[in-house]
């Protein structure tokens, strides 16, 4: 949204005018900033939209749950900012009770 502050006038994004085979080819292919050739650039963009992103699959998986928290708990968690939930999970499991396999019911 424009500031009501501002002299420019708004030029909303989505009005962008298309581009065209012509635009791409005048463009450049890059990968980290460094310049590479159109087919190995196609071939890697088109391999980054493909499943999940590399490392994202643990040999643990994550189990989806339910746990109620004060809200000024949750609220102080997310405030720690990004990686709350996985920082939030590595200290329930340092101080998770330690239990046998016969008590786990195993």
């Amino acid at each position: 949204m424009k500031p009501k502050s501002s002299n420019k006038p708004w030029t909303d994004p989505d009005d962008a005018p298309e581009l065209t085979e012509a635009d791409l080819r005048r463009g450049q292919w890059q990968v980290g900033g460094v310049p590479v050739r159109a087919k190995e650039g196609k071939a890697l963009a088109k391999a980054a939209l493909r499943g999940r992103p590399v490392g994202s699959v643990k040999d643990q998986h994550k189990v989806p749950t339910t746990l109620r928290l004060d809200e000024d708990v949750l609220q102080r968690w997310r405030a720690s900012g990004k990686g709350w939930q996985t920082r939030a999970a590595e200290l329930l499991a340092k101080h998770a009770p330690v239990t046998s396999s016969k008590d786990a019911g195993l």
